[in-house]
């Protein structure tokens, strides 16, 4: 029973957002349009479950480009109206347009001169009749059985303000690089703003051999710099190969069955050519990826004149959150 009661609620809310779609017209574009000449910040505004959807749809904005804030209307017509200036866009949600804390709001913004684009499934309401814009929400039923707990109703207002936000989004051409400026914290920011130059070992700490340093010298700076991995650099200076822990293994186990002295070679003799590489300028999720698809654990970084100048350990990464 529970299972098909959850079902049916699925249906209807998906039905709800779907018959949004045919909708989408012209005073879809208007709105877009009143928000991108907003010279001040977006107000969303609504009281209850309209209010919740209401702070979802303003972090949204805000996150994507559109300044934007929520207004609790209770508050409003209490003296929060302050927050309010001339310049800014009103989005209201009311699903039956006639929510009387937000009515009360309607002539101080009126007042301002303040733009409104009503989110209502009443197009004849208090609040349509008041508004600039009108984008009917309504829905045929609620998934609510008892028809009185707003639940289709605020989701397909929810997908609406969804849908302004990423219409905004692409007209303000709003990039990666962007939206990483306004997530600074967490698992996405690291993902976003973190370059390989933030997280990459420098100077001293680079593991770098010639080509003609013995391998006995190679092994000393692969285990004192700890990184599990040396640079091998030609007598211009430029990056050539690398040699690491495995490649080590692997020479000691074919100089056993054919009785060469491995000591006794130098870093060409037994370097792997052609290194994955990283640049500084790179996002350190770039790093992380590369080293994913080739199955290492460590990328030299080199410069423009492919000479090396930092390197970076997947325990950086880790350390840093970016994996």
């Amino acid at each position: 029973m529970s299972i098909e009661q959850a079902k049916k609620v699925l249906r209807i809310e998906a039905e709800a957002v779907a018959a949004l779609i045919d909708r989408i017209g012209d005073n879809f574009d208007e709105a877009v349009q009143m928000i991108l000449n907003c010279e001040g910040r977006v107000v969303v505004t609504g009281m209850g479950k309209s209010g919740l959807i209401g702070k979802k749809i303003a972090a949204t904005l805000a996150s994507t480009g559109t300044p934007a804030l929520f207004l609790h209307p209770a508050e409003g017509i209490h003296g929060d109206l302050g927050m309010v200036t001339r310049g800014d866009t009103v989005i209201a949600l009311s699903n039956s347009g006639e929510t009387d804390e937000l009515s009360r709001m309607l002539p101080s913004l009126k007042r301002l001169g303040i733009g409104i684009i009503a989110l209502t499934g009443n197009v004849d309401s208090t609040l349509a009749k008041n508004s600039d814009v009108v984008i009917n929400v309504g829905v045929k039923e609620e998934a609510c059985p008892l028809g009185l707990a707003p639940t289709a109703s605020t989701t397909a207002a929810l997908a609406m303000g969804d849908a302004l936000a990423v219409a905004l989004l692409d007209k303000r051409g709003f990039k990666e690089e962007d939206f990483a400026c306004f997530h600074p914290g967490g698992v996405l920011g690291k993902k976003l703003l973190l370059r390989v130059q933030d997280l990459m070992h420098t100077g001293d700490a680079v593991p770098v051999v010639a080509e003609t340093t013995l391998i006995k010298d190679a092994i000393y700076e692969i285990s004192s710099k700890k990184m599990g991995i040396t640079a091998v650099v030609n007598t211009a200076g430029k990056l050539i190969g690398v040699i690491s822990d495995g490649d080590l293994r692997r020479w000691m186990e074919k100089t056993e069955k054919t009785g060469e002295n491995l000591l006794s070679k130098k870093a060409i003799d037994i370097m792997t050519l052609n290194p994955k590489i990283a640049n500084k300028e790179s996002l350190a999720a770039e790093a992380v990826s590369i080293m994913e698809r080739h199955s290492i654990t460590c990328l030299i970084v080199t410069d423009i004149n492919a000479k090396p100048e930092g390197v970076i350990h997947l325990h950086d990464l880790l350390k840093a959150g970016v994996v």
